[in-house]
């Protein structure tokens, strides 16, 4: 079977379905039409017009973020959006500049802002090759219960960065110490853009590899990963090429790990589609 389904199935939308969320002349999300139509109601909030959805509060971020948060909070209360334990995504017109409010977790795919998330290659050397960690998620999470997941993976939320939110999944994620999730390496960034059932997933996730030493074991500490197994590489790209085991972002991210260690290779008749697909215009 096939690895480029995976990053096709992460890039399945409709641009035309959807119409960019502009804030002082900055697009900060693409809302789908129907989810546009139900803003209507909040016209102190947003201005909904045939080709976009405008935020028309004012004020500074404190205000901003107040007046969505009342939105949503509505939205919640009619069963539209899903709330997500408080936990706010800062939302930004692109990676590193000033964000114009913060949005809760839940209601990121009804406006369609970018999230960003971090995902970390847990990898060991061993006498037949490569082994890579695979982690097993717990059945009671919202997103891809029991399905299979990198050593590590987290969103970056408003009160954490980059580095800080590496640091922190790793410790809950797989009890890994400072001084050891201090070895990790970036090798870059993945993008995919794909549609669900609540609106759209504009998502980038900031990837590392890290090489584990042979007395290292992950345990979980926060409930949400309920099993660790050591893999042989090559065996769990077969098996992303023949099932669906994998949280669907999580696929992306193995095989780009698998590009950049050689168990993929340029015979791949796929090769350079996948080499090109795991990195959309950041647009």
């Amino acid at each position: 079977m096939s690895l480029l389904r995976h990053i096709r199935q992460c890039n399945a939308y409709r641009p035309e379905r959807f119409v960019p969320l502009l804030h002082d002349g900055a697009r900060l999300g693409l809302v789908r039409r129907d989810n546009a139509a139900l803003l209507r109601r909040f016209p102190a909030v947003f201005a909904v017009e045939e080709d976009a959805v405008r935020l028309v509060a004012e004020g500074d971020f404190a205000a901003l973020s107040h007046a969505v948060d009342a939105v949503v909070e509505s939205l919640v209360g009619e069963g539209v959006i899903p709330k997500w334990r408080n936990e706010f995504f800062s939302v930004a017109p692109r990676w590193g500049l000033a964000p114009h409010f913060k949005l809760d977790r839940g209601a990121v795919p009804f406006f369609g802002t970018r999230g960003y998330g971090v995902h970390l290659n847990g990898w060991r050397r061993a006498a037949k090759g490569i082994e890579l960690w695979v982690g097993r998620r717990a059945p009671n999470k919202k997103v891809a219960p029991n399905q299979l997941d990198n050593l590590v993976a987290g969103g970056i939320d408003h009160e954490h960065g980059l580095a800080a939110t590496l640091v922190k999944e790793a410790q809950e994620e797989a009890a890994i110490a400072p001084d050891l999730i201090a070895r990790a390496v970036p090798v870059g960034a993945l993008a995919y853009r794909t549609e669900t059932k609540l609106g759209l997933r504009d998502d980038v996730l900031f990837t590392y590899d890290l090489e584990t030493p042979a007395d290292f074991t992950p345990r979980n500490t926060d409930g949400e990963i309920v099993a660790f197994d050591l893999r042989d590489a090559a065996a769990v790209v077969t098996q992303l090429r023949e099932s669906d085991d994998f949280k669907f972002n999580v696929n992306l991210v193995i095989i780009d790990f698998a590009i950049r260690h050689g168990l993929v290779t340029p015979e791949d008749p796929e090769y350079l589609d996948l080499v090109t697909g795991l990195r959309r215009p950041f647009d």
